[in-house]
């Protein structure tokens, strides 16, 4: 006889009086641990759910959402506007929601935008249509209207990275500025003294806290930062060969560049080419992304990683929690980015002082 008894040969459906009777529990603790009530022991909930999936259980969707006010769906509106800007990351990134918001029966709705405009736009829609109960925030902006408009609506959000004014925000970040730091650090330990800067755009917070870690491990080296060899603004490989062109075209041109970017970084390589430079013999180069082009660059490049996959599952975990009630104090996290050294750095037989005159007598 199938459980719940079966009719025809049909098993019918497992209801929520069916788990709260193989658990020993009551139906409104059943109940209350599936929905993620913050009054639920952790363990309690763990114990229902284990016991759910096992058991075969699916809640009835619409009924749910009645009952609940949520839809257990997380929102994401990826902007395509600049498709280098999610290219490198975002198979992985997805993947990762995906797989965590699974493992809570909670699905991903994603939706796609050409612009911010665009992306606020679709996330006030997504919002009237009740397609989505919070939503992760990816790229985040200094000055994010992404975020004025999820406090605005009281609606839950996460982002990826962290904004100019924190107030009422969670998030997950990558500590880029840490990366910076120790990038500037582990040039100098190399002997370098004139080390340039690529930065991305001041319209991401992410650009802010790298030029910040970059200052910092040059003060650490006791170094002088030179505004001559520092760009910003750079989001491609197009945009990172005329920043590299600039400060290699300085008077007193640098010896390394660190890169806030992969992107920029390989078009620093073109520069330098263009200009008799060679990247891992008299010019090193350490960058931020660990994107599959830097294993094949020509050389290959010293760069820090970052796990997208394991960031969009701890993202998803945090708003579903952000979304049952956590507070959001308890829901801000930063991880390191790991250091994944190649050729691009490490000059053969480096006389900084040498080549600094030679490069200044080309």
């Amino acid at each position: 006889m199938q459980p719940n008894g079966a009719s025809n040969g049909t098993t019918q459906r497992v209801t929520i009086n069916d788990l709260a009777e193989a658990l020993g529990l009551a139906k409104g603790t059943v109940s209350r641990a599936l929905n993620g009530y913050p009054d639920i022991a952790e363990s309690t909930r763990a114990r229902v759910t284990r016991t759910a999936e096992r058991m075969g259980y699916r809640p009835l969707a619409q009924a749910q959402a009645i009952r609940t006010g949520r839809v257990r769906s997380l929102g994401l509106v990826l902007n395509t506007g600049n498709a280098d800007l999610h290219r490198p990351f975002l198979t992985d990134f997805l993947d990762g929601i995906s797989r965590a918001a699974s493992e809570e029966s909670w699905t991903l709705t994603v939706s796609t935008a050409t612009g911010v405009d665009d992306e606020v736009t679709s996330m006030g829609r997504l919002i009237d249509e009740r397609k989505a109960d919070g939503f992760i925030l990816p790229r985040a902006m200094y000055d994010d209207p992404r975020v004025a408009l999820c406090k605005a609506r009281g609606v839950p959000f996460i982002l990826y990275g962290r904004t100019g004014d924190p107030e009422g925000c969670a998030w997950y970040d990558i500590s880029g500025e840490d990366a910076m730091r120790l990038a500037v650090l582990r040039l100098a330990g190399f002997g370098h003294k004139r080390i340039g800067f690529i930065n991305g755009s001041r319209d991401y917070t992410y650009a802010h806290l790298r030029y910040d870690g970059f200052l910092s491990g040059m003060e650490e080296a006791g170094l002088v930062a030179d505004p001559a060899t520092i760009a910003e603004g750079v989001l491609d490989i197009a945009a990172g060969e005329a920043a590299g062109r600039k400060i290699l075209s300085a008077d007193m041109p640098p010896t390394a560049v660190v890169c806030a970017l992969d992107l920029a970084a390989l078009g620093l390589y073109r520069a330098a080419e263009s200009m008799g430079r060679q990247v891992g013999r008299d010019l090193a180069v350490i960058a931020y992304d660990g994107i599959p082009d830097s294993a094949v660059a020509n050389p290959p490049l010293t760069t820090f990683s970052v796990d997208n996959k394991a960031a969009g599952q701890r993202l998803a975990r945090l708003l579903i929690a952000r979304i049952r009630g956590i507070d959001l104090t308890h829901l801000r996290e930063l991880a390191p980015a790991h250091l994944i050294a190649r050729q691009s750095d490490l000059l053969p037989d480096f006389d900084p002082d040498q080549l600094a005159r030679a490069k200044l007598n080309a």
